[in-house]
Parts: C-alpha cells; structure tokens; sequence
C-alpha cells in the first residue's frame, strides 16, 4: 500500500487508520509449544506428519484436534464444532477429516493413513467454548500463530485467562455454593413449589452437591454412580421432611417441585434440543443417541430418588400423588416477584455454564427476553387452546425467536462498542475518534477497571491498560527517524497478556449467550415426569355411568342400569411424553427461524449500508474481508459453509490462491509473519 494511503477511512470513524497495528510491530519472544506435553498417540502422530509435511502443518493438525476436543466437551453441539473444524480444514489446506458423536471422536488424518479416537464426556462450560473459538477465529485471521495458539490453550486450561471469581465456582468446593441456589429457585420458578418447597430444595440441593463432590474426589469407578445416588440423596431428605410433618409442613410439601428442581442440575435440557437439531440437519445417528441417551440418565435419576422414598416411606406412590396436589398453589403471573426470582434462577444456570460473571448482564438480558416472550405468550393461548399443545409450541418457537434475535442485537451493539477500545489499544487506529467513539472508549475503559475492583474481571486487562501507553510510546520512538529505537520487545509476561489482548478482540461466540438460554427454555426435568409416571402409575378414577334399555316394560317406561367405569386419571402428567417432543421440537424450530431472520436481515444491511465501504478497498482486500464476514457468519448459523462436504475445496481453494498471487496478494497461511502485509485486523 502507497504512503498516501497509509492513512485510510474506517467504516467506524473517518479518523486516521495506521497501516499495520502495533501486534505487527512487535518483536516477540520465540516461544515455541512444547510437543511432549502432548497425549503419545496425538504425539506419535504428530511426528509422522511433521517429516512428511513440516511443523507448521503438523502443529496445525494438533490445534485443531485439540480445539475440537475442547469445544466437543464445553457445549457439545456438533454442528457448530464441524463449523470451525470446516474453517481450519479449509484456510489452511489440512488433510483432516472427522467423526462427532455424542461421546466418541474420531479424527482421519492424511487421508485416513493415521486414525485417532477420543471419549470425551460433556461438561457445558460457555467461558471455555468461547474462549475455544476466539483463539480458532484469532488463528483462522493470522492474529496469533500457530505456537501462540497453542500456548494460549494451554494457559485457557490452566485458568490463567479466567477472573478469581470465576475459577471459585469453577470446581469444588467453590461449585457447592451453586447447587442449593439453582435448586431452590428451579423449585418454584418452574415446578410449582411454595417457599417451604424452596427451603427443602435448598437443601436437598447442597446434599446433591456434597454427594457428587465426594464421587469426583474418589474418581475412578465411583463418578459412575454420581446419578443414582444423587438421585437417593434427594429421595431420601425429602421424604424425611414428609414423614417427619415438622411444624405441619409434611402435609403442605410439593415433593415433584422439590425433586425436579434438585435434580434440574442433572437433567441437560439442552440436549433434547440439539439432539432435534440434529436429527433437522442430516446428524440422524447423532441426534438419536443424543436423545435416548438424555432419556435414560433422566430415568436413572428418577429411578434413584423413588430408591430414596422407598427407604424412608412406607407408601413412595400415595406420598408421591398426595403431594401432587401442593403444587401449583402460587399463580405466578401476578406476583411482582416472578422476574426477580426468574433472574436469580437464571444466574444459577449461567454459574453452573461457567459463564464469565462480566458479561453476566448480557447471558440475563437474553434469558429475560426469551422467558417473558415465552410466558406472556403461553398465558394469553393457554385458555384458548387448553386441550392441545398448540399454546406450548406457539410459546416455544415465539421465544426462541426472540432470544435468537435479541441476542444477535446485543452483539452487534456490543461488538460495536467494543471496536473503539480495541481500536485504541491495539493501535488499530490513529488519532482521535469521533466524540461517539471517545465516549464508546472511555465507557469501555471505565467498565474494565469497575469489573476488576469487584473481582469478576481479568487481572491481565488492566494491566495491558498501563501496557498500552507503554507500547504506544515505544512505537512512537521507532517510527522517529531521529530515535536510536529499532524494535518493541516484550518480556514473556507481558506477551502473554498482549496476546491475551488479541484473543479477547475476538467477538463474542453468540452460542455462549444462547445455550445457557435453551437451557432455561426447555427444563430438562419435564421428561423426569414421564419417568416417575412410570414408576408411579397414574390413579385410576372410578366412574358410574347409567344405561338407558331400549326394551320397554308393561308400564311404558324405559328401564336403566348402572355400571362402574375405571379409567386411568387424566392429568397433563400423563402426555408429558408427547409434551417433551414438542418443546424440544418447537425450541429448535425456534433457534432455526430466528438464526433465517437475523442471516437474512444481516444480508440486507450489508447490501445497504456497506457498499460503500467495499468500494474503498482494493479488489484483494475487499476478497479478504468478505471471507472473513462469510467465516463469522457460518460459525452462527447451521447452514452449511460453502466448501463444507465438498471434496473439491482444496484444490479450489489452491487455485484461487494462486490467483491472489498473480495479483500480488499473499494468501499464503503457512507464510512467515514478516512476509505478511496486513492492512487490517
């Protein structure tokens, strides 16, 4: 780029723009990924490929094997995990090929000549899949190498990146603090308890929490059987509240609400989602194991809590029908506290997802949304449309609409904002902003340093605050012709918290926002109900009907009798089979309509208000800008990417490389950095 365009318009601002930022200006530390810290047969692997193919491709394969890991095992959506997969396959011309399961992955390498399998059991975790996603995206945009890619995912998983507060709850016993809250807040918001019901669930819960603590800590065989004695634990101190009728509450008891909402941390709701999700996409094989498989550890639980009645009650079944009639006793819809209390619930579930505490305002903004959609609308059909499941399913789909659409806007929005003090710290930008984006800086600034004087923000963010200065006058010294200063080194703590910079300038996985959601959405412990109408048949209901004869006597009347009819009693329990399909089907057809909604509105507003700024760049730059717009979409939305599941994309990819390269732009991902001339980030 000419010197007379060294200073460009930003689609942002029409201030100065520096033609590299300052992470092309640094020298950095070689600090190279230690190989033998990898498993042996990722390690054997990893060898063979790099004589036949270099380092740079075989460390390649290895991050994306291990970012597949990660992701499989933080939100467990495979669509979404194939999506970036794709992506890394795709930019950097990878000989790899994949098979997610619900549990099992299998990946092909070089053509299939090696084969690697891996068990990976699911712990949903929306700090570490995003954190996962920004360092593929930060990779997949030449940001970070392929060495500082991997440190960084080693350091993600040694909490190096996360805030105190966020590594308290990370694991136990800091994690004990979250099982009472989301039980007894689940107890009411969702299963029809009363605030006796919440005191008991509180405590029930902890008890789950202790009992799989213990498990964990003895590890081996016993994690095995986390779901059957949790279940026993719940059972058991529920039915002891019953039985021992303290202060005359064992006759006012909702144990379903006292049960469900305890076990609501086993049941992944969002599970029965995905697996409709994928059964929608093609993943038939997947999503059906997904589904039986949620299916039966809910009735493991279930079964274990009835284990838990039997041992303290001498009739589990009439105590069980007996309490039935408790709940329900508060009409939520007229109680001021129902947001309040659907809040507090809500930030249990974001604790149990590991979800970053800065950005807990967003996760509760998306799940107050989708929530109050669904409940205003399911109050308004309920009477109208009481004998079908048509109020659910119109809920359902109308929520998870909302909650995709309004999620899409707080990004953007966020993002947005964000763009300054990114732009500002990492030099992307030169001069002043606009008085908007000063405002959008400062804002962001003063945001970072609150958060971190309470504790939920990251350390290193403020120290790269006082870094920046630091960095913007050594920059300053080297561009001046007249200063003895040729380059900007950094000690090795200060690059891993500038590359923590770079990593964190990645947007915001959306998905991150939208699980914990689904998760409120659809409570897993609706199925648990079908299960204990196993265990506990529903009571029959005795009936006497009279039969008219049509056999008239010698006094002309009509003669009668009367039978008994027993029917089985009829309560919305009994098709919660059929209810847990249609929420389940509905929220995913929900997900599906609001992610068509927001790919199309996005489509149009780029057609509109980004022309413009396409004709300012050059032909290679707006090429490099529009597949990194095509990229970020694609990691959202289900649909397929363009050279997903084509066999051809390699040698396409190579052919219009080459093109680039006639035109005198370096595509070339495996190229050395100093090669490389970035105009923008």
């Amino acid at each position: 780029m000419g010197s007379n365009d060294a200073e460009k318009g930003s689609s942002r601002s029409d201030k100065r723009t520096y033609t590299q930022s300052i992470r092309q200006k640094v020298t950095f530390e070689k600090r190279r990924f230690d190989v033998k810290t990898l498993p042996a047969d990722l390690h054997r692997v990893y060898k063979k490929v790099e004589i036949e193919r270099g380092e740079e491709y075989a460390l390649t394969v290895v991050f994306t094997i291990r970012t597949a890991i990660e992701l499989h095992r933080a939100w467990h959506n495979t669509l979404l995990t194939a999506k970036i997969l794709q992506q890394l396959k795709d930019k950097y011309k990878l000989h790899l090929a994949w098979e997610l399961g619900v549990v099992k992955l299998k990946f092909h390498i070089e053509d299939g000549l090696y084969e690697l399998q891996y068990k990976v059991p699911y712990d949903y975790d929306s700090e570490f899949q995003d954190l996962y996603m920004r360092i593929a995206i930060a990779y997949l945009d030449e940001h970070i190498t392929v060495h500082q890619g991997l440190i960084y995912q080693d350091e993600t998983k040694a909490g190096k990146h996360t805030a105190k507060t966020g590594l308290f709850i990370r694991t136990f016993p800091g994690r004990l603090v979250v099982y009472p809250f989301e039980a007894a807040t689940c107890a009411v918001i969702f299963f029809g308890g009363d605030w006796v019901d919440f005191g008991i669930a509180a405590i029930t819960g902890l008890a789950s929490g202790l009992v799989e603590y213990l498990l964990v800590t003895i590890g081996g065989s016993a994690t095995l059987l986390v779901d059957v004695l949790v279940g026993v634990s719940t059972g058991v101190i529920g039915g002891l509240f019953f039985d021992s009728n303290i202060d005359g509450i064992g006759g006012q008891l909702c144990l379903p609400s006292i049960f469900l909402g305890t076990l609501y941390w086993y049941f992944y709701g969002t599970a029965f989602v995905l697996g409709i999700l994928e059964i929608i996409s093609g993943e038939l094989q997947t999503g059906v194991v997904r589904f039986l498989a949620v299916a039966v550890k809910t009735f493991i639980l279930s079964l274990g809590t009835s284990f838990g009645m039997q041992l303290v009650l001498d009739s589990p079944k009439e105590v069980w029908f007996d309490t039935v009639g408790n709940c329900g006793t508060i009409d939520l819809s007229v109680q001021w506290w129902r947001i309040p209390l659907y809040l507090a619930c809500s930030a249990s579930a974001l604790a149990q997802y590991r979800f970053p505490h800065v950005d807990y305002w967003r996760g509760l903004s998306v799940q107050l949304v989708g929530y109050e959609v669904q409940f205003q609308i399911f109050q308004a059909l309920m009477k109208r449309q009481s004998r079908d499941f048509l109020d659910t399913a119109s809920s359902n789909t109308a929520g998870a609409i909302a909650a995709v659409v309004f999620a899409s806007i707080l990004q953007r929005t966020v993002d947005n904002v964000a763009y300054y003090y990114h732009a500002r710290v990492l030099q992307r930008h030169k001069g002043k902003f606009s008085p908007f984006g000063e405002f959008c800086y400062k804002m962001s600034e003063i945001y970072i340093r609150i958060t971190n004087c309470l504790g939920f923000g990251k350390k290193n963010d403020v120290v790269y605050l006082r870094m920046a200065a630091k960095l913007k006058e050594q920059r300053e010294e080297m561009e001046n012709p007249s200063h003895s200063r040729t380059e900007i080194m950094l000690t090795l703590e200060e690059e891993m918290v500038f590359i923590e910079a770079i990593v964190q300038a990645e947007d915001l996985n959306i998905w991150a926002l939208l699980m914990p959601t689904v998760y409120q959405l659809v409570p897993g412990s609706l199925i648990a109900r079908l299960w204990f109408n196993v265990i506990f048949p529903p009571l029959l209901s005795t009936e006497e009907t009279t039969i008219v004869s049509d056999v008239i006597d010698g006094t002309n009347n009509f003669s009668s009798f009367t039978i008994p009819l027993v029917t089985p009693f009829q309560n919305d329990e009994v098709n919660i089979g059929a209810a847990l399909l249609v929420v389940a089907a509905s929220l995913a057809l929900g997900l599906l309509i609001g992610f068509v909604i927001v790919e199309q509105a996005t489509l149009f507003l780029k057609k509109v208000f980004c022309r413009k700024t396409d004709d300012n760049l050059t032909a290679s730059e707006s090429r490099l800008e529009r597949q990194k717009s095509e990229r970020k979409d694609a990691r959202h939305f289900f649909s397929h990417t363009i050279n997903e599941n084509n066999f051809e994309s390699v040698e396409a990819l190579s052919e219009s490389s080459q093109d680039d390269e006639e035109n005198g732009f370096n595509e070339n991902p495996m190229a050395e950095q100093a090669q490389k001339e970035v105009h923008f980030e």
